[in-house]
């Protein structure tokens, strides 16, 4: 066997069925741009378990072309010319190499058809906690342009693990589930605190990744969906997603990174800290909106122990901040820090989307001469 023949070989092996070893980004034909051979498809629906290359499927799985229509819907894909669309209990999996005892963010973008209520669960095995899944409601669409990313976390106990996206739903139609596109890998690096923030990740920096192509951030689920937060250092502590966005298509106060607060009181982020009974801290943090069309009055509440204050900020929507403190008295030997929007708002741009406060340059110090 020649040398060219060796080398197609050992591609064939890699693309077909062994696991590939990833970096920070898509996932080996994360969106689904090399598709199946005309033989492998009948209309739309794929008809062969491994014919998307480096992918299994399960059950009804379309593939679709942007600008494909749906009676009078016209489906779009947000980045490149395809995505794929998982039918009643339909699954796209795929395996890959990760880092023993590394903490991995999966960022995917997700997007409803025609039905209403649907949901997606996320599995990461083989793991040694029964924790490692999330499910993500997508019938509320945060996104003008009907599309929204989410993001999950989850530890890697072994070595190679299989990666799996799959539709519970269960429709008249198989042909109304969700679209999936852009599904991507970021390792996380757990944060520390240092002695100018007793916070871990204050500034948000550390996150999951956010798809270059796209416009309107990453939907961060609720804690009690998520074993590992995406958002290392914190909490989802509430009943509704929060967004994390990034400088490059949104307005940030400090650094390149930001969480807002899209859902009101249902979207809340939290972390504890160890303090000291007696002592006084002062928590210092900026309130803003992101340049997205998010106008009007906004409120955000913060809270420290048994102590809050609730800063107001009057958005016009084109970027801007207010800087704000809260001094406290520890009274535990642990304090919850957590933000919460006081109000539900929405895009100006008449799209229906929720949007809401920014936050951002969280710290929290101890006051040596209170």
């Amino acid at each position: 066997m020649d040398k060219f023949k060796i080398l197609l070989f050992v591609l064939i092996v890699a693309t077909c069925g062994a696991a590939l070893a990833i970096t920070d980004g898509l996932l080996p034909n994360g969106n689904f741009e090399v598709g199946p051979k005309p033989s492998q498809l009948k209309g739309s629906v794929i008809t062969a378990q491994n014919a998307i290359p480096n992918w299994t499927i399960s059950g009804f799985v379309e593939y679709i072309k942007s600008g494909q229509k749906q009676g009078d819907m016209l489906l779009v894909v947000p980045e490149g010319a395809y995505a794929v669309r998982l039918g009643n209990e339909a699954s796209i999996r795929q395996k890959v190499k990760l880092v023993k005892g590394m903490f991995y963010s999966l960022t995917f973008s997700a997007a409803r058809t025609c039905a209403q209520e649907e949901k997606l669960n996320v599995t990461v095995t083989p793991t040694t906690e029964k924790s490692d899944w999330g499910v993500f409601p997508i019938q509320t669409m945060y996104g003008s342009e009907g599309w929204d990313s989410y993001a999950c976390g989850f530890r890697a106990d072994y070595p190679e693990v299989e990666i799996t996206i799959h539709n519970t739903g269960v429709e008249e139609d198989p042909a109304c589930g969700p679209l999936i596109d852009s599904v991507a890998l970021k390792t996380l690096y757990p944060p520390r605190r240092t002695r100018a923030n007793m916070l871990k990740n204050g500034n948000f920096e550390e996150g999951p990744y956010v798809l270059p192509n796209t416009s309107w951030g990453v939907l961060l689920p609720p804690h009690i969906e998520d074993a590992h937060s995406p958002l290392p250092g914190w909490i989802v502590e509430s009943l509704k997603a929060v967004k994390y966005i990034d400088s490059e298509h949104f307005f940030i106060p400090e650094g390149k990174r930001a969480i807002e607060l899209v859902a009101g009181k249902e979207s809340a982020i939290a972390q504890q800290v160890i303090t000291q009974i007696g002592k006084v801290y002062v928590l210092s943090f900026t309130v803003g909106d992101a340049n997205n069309s998010c106008e009007g009055s906004m409120a955000v509440e913060a809270f420290a122990g048994r102590d809050t204050v609730k800063v107001e900020y009057l958005s016009k929507g084109k970027g801007g901040f207010v800087r704000s403190k809260l001094r406290f008295k520890a009274v535990s030997t642990r304090t919850r820090i957590m933000f919460l929007s006081t109000f539900y708002s929405m895009k100006s741009d008449n799209s229906g989307s929720l949007c809401g406060p920014v936050i951002d340059d969280v710290k929290l110090l101890s006051v040596r001469y209170p």
